[in-house]
């Protein structure tokens, strides 16, 4: 394992700047050194029991070394030549890739191999019990929405539709707006807003998916609750060792869940929760 100094752990203050620290091998080893000696995706179709509706999903992960780092993406928009761009190729040159899920899998690998989901670094572990897909994503709602240091009452924006986290917030009394790109209707027939920043100003906190990383709607979010002082929490299997590096930066806490995913595997498994001393910040 690499070591790692305390100036490697320290936070950033944007998304860029991380980039550029990890270019200039400021948080690790050079990473023109360091290959990606293996690239997959991981394709989803889900409908749990109960549930009147299904959702897929798609994942690019790169491995390096002993660490896997993962950028989800839009089912069917990762060309094939992603994956023969990635294996054998530098960090350096993969930070560079014209395509953003490369580059945040690139960042995310790297990253976790410097700085994994450990207590030195941070990270609390969260058990998954053992269980269906639906209780194993019930589970894991608990533990992100736990993040939220909210009355009841408030109204939290959800960035990234997932129907557990509506549920759990439902049940700590919680409002909510839910957000995400395709737009539509929840599982209980809510509208869902496209726009993210547009509805994040009339919302106490903001609940968001790792998947803003890739898709580049990260970086104004975190900007909206830096300005108004708003809680951000993220839940990031996309990115999750990216994010903890915005602690104090607006985001106030992180649900990291690495690769292998909860909806991989019926056995017990872990998230990773960080949070930022203070609270916001």
């Amino acid at each position: 394992m690499t070591a790692v100094s305390a100036s490697s752990t320290a936070p950033c203050r944007t998304y860029d700047e991380l980039v550029a620290r990890v270019r200039e091998g400021a948080l690790g080893p050079d990473p023109h050194t360091q290959r990606v000696a293996v690239a997959f995706t991981t394709r989803q179709a889900v409908r749990h029991d109960g549930r009147g509706t299904g959702y897929r999903n798609e994942v690019l992960s790169l491995r390096l070394a002993e660490a896997v780092g993962s950028c989800a993406v839009e089912p069917g928009e990762l060309p094939d030549s992603a994956l023969d761009d990635c294996v054998g190729a530098d960090v350096a040159r993969l930070l560079d890739h014209p395509l953003a899920a490369v580059r945040v899998a690139a960042l995310d690998a790297y990253l976790m191999h410097v700085t994994p989901h450990t207590p030195d670094h941070g990270a609390l572990p969260v058990a998954l019990p053992a269980g269906s897909s639906l209780g194993k994503s019930t589970a894991r709602a608990k533990a992100v929405v736990e993040l939220l240091d909210l009355p009841a009452g408030s109204t939290v924006l959800v960035v990234g539709v997932v129907n557990s986290l509506l549920e759990a917030l439902r049940s700590r009394g919680l409002g909510y707006v839910p957000c995400d790109l395709k737009g539509g209707v929840t599982e209980w027939g809510e509208p869902v807003v496209a726009d993210a920043l547009a509805a994040a100003g009339s919302c106490d906190a903001l609940l968001v998916s790792g998947m803003t990383l890739g898709n580049g709607s990260f970086e104004p979010l975190r900007e909206h609750a830096l300005r108004h002082g708003k809680q951000l929490v993220m839940f990031a299997q996309t990115g999750s060792a990216v994010l903890p590096r915005f602690l104090g930066h607006g985001v106030s806490a992180v649900c990291a869940e690495p690769y292998p995913f909860f909806w991989l595997d019926g056995g017990p498994g872990v998230v990773h929760r960080y949070r930022c001393p203070g609270g916001v910040q």
